[in-house]
């Protein structure tokens, strides 16, 4: 097998692939996407097909983080010399994406057949398809990433983290939600709100860290203005956080590496370090679920925010993080070897275009909405927003695809997660385009897949909790020791 080859094949073009059994048109068909091809679906006639063939042999999954924690996942598929063989490593390779995604890990332990272990290894090498995964994996767990090929008898048994988050109000508090097209502040007095705001920035073109260090300091001076003392500050940010240490995010990607190593990497320390207070950073999707359950009183919570990217967190039914990755931007939910490519990772169907303000832009000349070359994505997502409240029907069915991704998305995600509620939240839910994608969402659940309706909740906050909520939620993360009168 070539190393390059995708679960497509081995021709990136995007013509002349073969189209194999693994693909499922939905029942409801996006209206501005026909050709979408639902993970879920996909993954699901595959399952069945090994079920019915009754000599699916064992896949063991494992994926290794940081201080030996590891999660596991089993399933079953063809044996290599049974069924197709290009839907067997079309369906494991997005698999593992999808649990390298969810999950994390700077190791695969792949426990299955030896001939799609190795295909799986050479897709992660420094050469590989999946080079980019390997690189940023290596990077958010300083390790260098590999893939071990083994016996399904030889991934050792789970070894999960399960910690308490956030929750804390009591005090003077502030709290920050750092996006890529804007980042919001909110202070907070024993839970009341008494000040929040958002402002513009453009962090991902900034090479200089001091300008992030900047409006951030800004930020919170303009809360704490608001507030008799800072108890603690708390905060959402975009990428991978670990301990309050930046180890990758897209917000910094134009910083040079020797510089964001020196800079970045310590930027919320330094700033608890300033005040002099106890501040705790998190992953923005774990700030969106934790958001989610304050808000509901719920657990089983998984929050997705649809703003610049798309961020998703999770707490358990215990009410607990799991020290999971969860960054579903990266993982796959299209299985149509056409889907448009993100431009960081070079990967077709990942999340982030079909749930972020990206998504929009995509489809917006679909739905014959054009704008200037230079307008940027926020600005085109509140142009087509604007469409949409005054009624315009063809911005209305870019909402309405949006909609539909979901309701398909939403069982390929239970697959991997203990799910009890779903909260949807950021820019691209704000105002009737939100309302459409839920109605939407709630409708796929209905129809096509009923079990999974009546187990899995869905949420959305109320229009200003769409906007600062994360802000807020972040604001609750410390831990404050005394609180001084």
């Amino acid at each position: 097998m070539d190393p390059n080859e995708t679960l497509f094949g081995s021709d990136t073009s995007g013509r002349g692939r073969r189209r194999g059994r693994l693909d499922a048109s939905p029942r409801i068909v996006p209206p501005l996407d026909p050709a979408f091809q639902p993970a879920s679906l996909a993954t699901r006639t595959y399952r069945e097909a090994v079920r019915r063939s009754k000599r699916g042999t064992p896949l063991v999954i494992g994926l290794e983080r940081e201080n030996g924690l590891l999660s596991r996942y089993e399933t079953r598929i063809h044996p290599p010399t049974r069924g197709s063989i290009d839907d067997t490593l079309r369906y494991v390779e997005r698999l593992v994406k999808s649990l390298l995604w969810a999950r994390g890990g700077w190791r695969i332990l792949f426990g299955g057949p030896l001939d799609i272990g190795d295909y799986i290894r050479r897709l992660y090498r420094e050469d590989g398809a999946r080079a980019f995964d390997a690189e940023l994996m290596g990077r958010a767990y300083e390790r260098p990433f590999e893939v071990a090929v083994v016996r399904p008898e030889d991934v050792p048994p789970a070894r999960e983290m399960a910690s308490p988050l956030g929750g804390h109000l009591e005090g003077c508090r502030i709290g920050f939600d750092l996006g890529a097209s804007d980042y919001k502040v909110a202070a907070l007095i024993d839970g009341t709100v008494v000040f929040s705001a958002e402002t513009p920035w453009n962090p991902k073109d900034e090479p200089d860290p001091e300008y992030h260090y900047r409006a951030l300091r800004d930020g919170i001076a303009r809360a704490a203005a608001h507030l008799p003392r800072i108890d603690a500050i708390g905060g959402s940010s975009a990428g991978v956080i670990v301990d309050s240490r930046v180890m990758v995010a897209s917000l910094f990607r134009s910083v040079p590496k020797d510089v964001f190593d020196a800079k970045v990497k310590g930027l919320f320390v330094r700033l608890g370090e300033e005040y002099g207070v106890p501040i705790q950073v998190v992953n923005d999707g774990d700030v969106t679920a934790l958001a989610g359950a304050l808000s509901i009183g719920e657990n089983g919570m998984l929050g997705i925010a649809m703003g610049s990217s798309q961020a998703a967190g999770y707490l358990n039914p215990e009410g607990r993080i799991t020290g999971w990755l969860n960054e579903l931007a990266f993982a796959p939910v299209d299985f149509n070897p056409d889907a448009a490519v993100d431009e960081w990772s070079g990967d077709r169907g990942v999340g982030v275009m079909y749930f972020s303000q990206q998504a929009a832009g995509k489809l917006a000349p679909a739905a014959g909405i054009t704008f200037a070359p230079d307008m940027g994505l926020p600005e085109r997502l509140k142009v087509v927003q604007e469409k949409t409240d005054a009624g315009d029907p063809d911005a209305a069915r870019i909402f309405e695809t949006i909609g539909v991704y979901l309701g398909y998305t939403i069982p390929h995600y239970a697959d991997f997660y203990d799910l009890r509620n779903l909260l949807i939240l950021g820019r691209v839910t704000s105002g009737r385009g939100g309302e459409i994608i839920l109605a939407e969402a709630k409708r796929i659940l209905a129809e096509e897949f009923p079990g999974i309706a009546g187990k899995i909740a869905l949420h959305v906050p109320d229009e200003k909790s769409r906007r600062v909520g994360q802000a807020v939620a972040a604001a609750s993360l410390p831990q404050i020791q005394t609180v001084t009168a």
